[in-house]
């Protein structure tokens, strides 16, 4: 199925909605890294920003966890290479949560 044309005008609103999430989910990864962020926190936040962050890349936005490390974490949890936030299931989210119950 093909896409709808969109104008020029609709395509540059869309890109500028793009980058400002993008900018969005880097900064909270960021908090998160630095620890002014909590795990909780940004799981409790529902939103279209941090559903869409690939639980890999939040693993790796811990403090003092690198990509060898969130693997290994991702694939004990049980959660898909490619699963985001927004598709993490209650159990999932309450494992992740006691395993990082506080921040750092």
């Amino acid at each position: 199925m093909a896409l709808p044309p969109i104008t020029d005008e609709q395509r540059s609103q869309a890109l500028a909605k793009a980058v400002a999430n993008r900018k969005e989910r880097t900064e909270l990864l960021t908090q998160l890294k630095n620890g002014t962020l909590s795990l909780a926190e940004l799981l409790e936040r529902e939103d279209q920003v941090v559903g869409r962050i690939l639980v890999r890349r939040l693993l790796e936005g811990l403090p003092g966890i690198g990509p060898v490390k969130a693997e290994q974490l991702r694939s004990e949890l049980g959660i898909s290479s490619r699963r985001r936030v927004q598709g993490l299931g209650p159990r999932q989210r309450d494992a992740l949560l006691q395993r990082f119950p506080t921040r750092f």
